[in-house]
């Protein structure tokens, strides 16, 4: 994949000196991969933040970018349903001041299932693909499937099988299923990414991956890189 997709390792090379790919480059990684994201811009000024979301469509989500935060998260970095352009200019007022500040990514919002799909290079068994029910309560159910890399389609459906909440995703009381074979599209992709830079990571997450009946897009993107001797 590497060989064919220059810009993919062009964007990982550049990303070593922080130790982690930005979310911005590494939604492009995704998208250069196969995979569906957002909508998104990386907004330097309000004005910037504001026209995007005015054509996209309110409400969106806008988040901080910095080398300097991980997880952005802990310290009120993702700000999701942002209904107008008010709103909008006191949250990018409120990341300009956060440590390391480059830009707001803002993108619009996704509807579906919160799922997440992880990937972690084991020391013995090489890399490792995990699928489980995604949002903030991921570590409190810890709902998930484990596989090793490569995947089949055959694995992805054993994945979603083996998962105490697999119900949701077939259309639980009417609600309407999730498409299968967008999410096991997206996981062979994912897996295939993975394979492709085993030995230039240490994990990647997708959390969450929203799955609905036509769409399955990485709503948010983390890559940590292994450091180098």
């Amino acid at each position: 994949m590497l060989e064919s997709r220059p810009e993919i390792l062009s964007l990982i090379e550049t990303s070593q000196e922080y130790g982690w790919v930005l979310e911005p480059d590494a939604k492009r990684v995704f998208s250069l991969a196969g995979l569906e994201v957002p909508r998104f811009t990386v907004a330097k000024t309000l004005d910037e933040a504001i026209l995007f979301a005015q054509a996209t469509g309110y409400p969106v989500v806008a988040k901080v970018v910095s080398p300097r935060i991980v997880h952005k998260s802990d310290v009120g970095g993702v700000v999701a349903g942002i209904p107008d352009d008010k709103h909008l200019s006191e949250v990018f007022r409120r990341f300009q001041v956060m440590d390391g500040f480059l830009g707001v990514l803002v993108e619009e919002m996704v509807p579906g299932i919160e799922l997440i799909a992880g990937a972690k290079i084991d020391l013995q068994f090489g890399p490792m693909i995990l699928l489980g029910m995604g949002g903030t309560g991921v570590e409190i159910y810890r709902d998930v499937c484990l596989k090793m890399a490569p995947l089949a389609a055959r694995d992805v459906e054993g994945m979603i099988t083996g998962l105490k909440a697999h119900k949701l995703l077939e259309g639980y009381r009417g609600a309407e299923p999730v498409s299968k074979e967008k999410l096991t599209e997206t996981l062979i992709s994912f897996s295939s990414l993975v394979m492709a830079l085993e030995d230039r990571i240490e994990s990647i997450d997708i959390n969450p991956l929203f799955c609905s009946s036509s769409r399955c897009v990485a709503a948010d993107a983390r890559i940590m890189l292994k450091k180098r001797a």
